[in-house]
């Protein structure tokens, strides 16, 4: 690695400027003295003021009411999202799909993934009325920052595996070091006891005191004992929270057709489950480089390319090797709620 470094040094450097958050896969993002100087810091403070911008600039696209719940709180809770009659169709449709999936294994939970690609779309007609629904657009595009088609797949929380270590999902996180959105169309009801998502209600924003710790966090993330901390989704405990000035986290154990939306810089876990159970969903994901400064003109956010983007990721993936890590493994052809 030493004899590479003068090599790859530039593209470390550049890696400044992009989303890149790993403190251990580059040595300037990870390094303690530059950290010390406030350079992780900086990136932090970097990425939200640009965020707040763009956001300004589509809050027009925003339900007033919705986007007042998402600057305080990060989160955004819609019941009864879509039509009774447009969401039983999308359940028949949904549950009767069978497609190319995909499965990741962490601890004892294993998530299952289909794309919501083109034949996903042509046999679940009643999709596209979310996807259009100006609510759904104008809440993904604010909470990511950014006016971009998101991911979209279908998702099932499968039962926890026996003899499996803990999720590691069930440590309150943040995603990364800037705004991301993610956000959830419950197709099914969601009890307490099948572990709904948790998060920190406020932990959003950046405070001086979620500076600080931020900051304190970078010096020796990259040397700790966690995993995941250290390739920049940094884990904070409960008892850390008060300290920061926030609450307790809420737990949205909610009913069938909720929307729930929610920025992931803000701390979140997934909450202990007591029982089996398979949990459907339709899952959005959305971010860009943080420190791109305008809001469009995204090139993959095209109609023939947006629904074609997780096909084409998972192939990379699987072509790869080590270069690019691919832990969504093929399963064959399956349905959301096939065991």
């Amino acid at each position: 690695m030493n004899a590479l470094a003068p090599l790859l040094a530039p593209l470390w450097f550049a890696q400044l400027f992009t989303g890149a958050k790993s403190f251990v896969d580059n040595p300037l993002i990870g390094s303690t003295r530059l950290n010390a100087l406030g350079l992780h810091a900086g990136r932090v403070r970097a990425a939200q003021a640009l965020a707040a911008a763009r956001r300004r600039r589509l809050a027009d696209g925003v339900d007033p009411e919705h986007r007042g719940i998402f600057d305080r709180d990060g989160v955004v809770e819609i019941r009864d999202f879509l039509p009774a009659a447009t969401f039983s169709a999308l359940q028949e449709q949904l549950f009767s799909y069978r497609g190319p999936a995909r499965e990741m294994v962490q601890g004892d939970t294993i998530t299952r993934r289909l794309a919501m690609d083109p034949a996903a779309r042509r046999a679940i007609p009643a999709f596209e009325d979310f996807r259009r629904d100006p609510r759904w657009q104008g809440l993904a595009r604010y909470v990511s920052g950014f006016d971009i088609e998101p991911l979209l797949y279908v998702q099932s929380i499968l039962p926890r595996r026996r003899d499996a270590a803990p999720d590691p999902q069930l440590a309150f996180h943040a995603d990364t070091f800037y705004p991301a959105m993610k956000a959830w169309l419950f197709l099914e009801d969601v009890p307490v006891e099948t572990g709904p998502f948790a998060y920190v209600k406020g932990s959003h924003r950046l405070t001086p005191q979620r500076l600080a710790w931020e900051k304190q966090r970078s010096l020796g993330a990259r040397d700790g004992d966690c995993r995941l901390s250290a390739r920049g989704s940094l884990r904070i405990d409960v008892s850390e929270l008060t300290g920061l000035g926030l609450p307790q986290p809420s737990v949205f154990a909610v009913p069938a057709n909720t929307l729930l939306i929610a920025d992931t810089f803000g701390f979140h876990a997934r909450s202990p489950a007591s029982a089996p159970a398979t949990r459907v969903e339709i899952w959005a994901y959305g971010r860009r480089n943080p420190f791109r400064p305008i809001k469009g003109w995204d090139v993959w956010s095209l109609p023939g390319i947006a629904e074609r983007r997780i096909p084409l990721r998972w192939w990379l993936g699987d072509r790869a090797g080590g270069w690019i890590r691919q832990p969504w493994l093929p399963v064959g052809v399956k349905g959301a709620a096939d065991g």
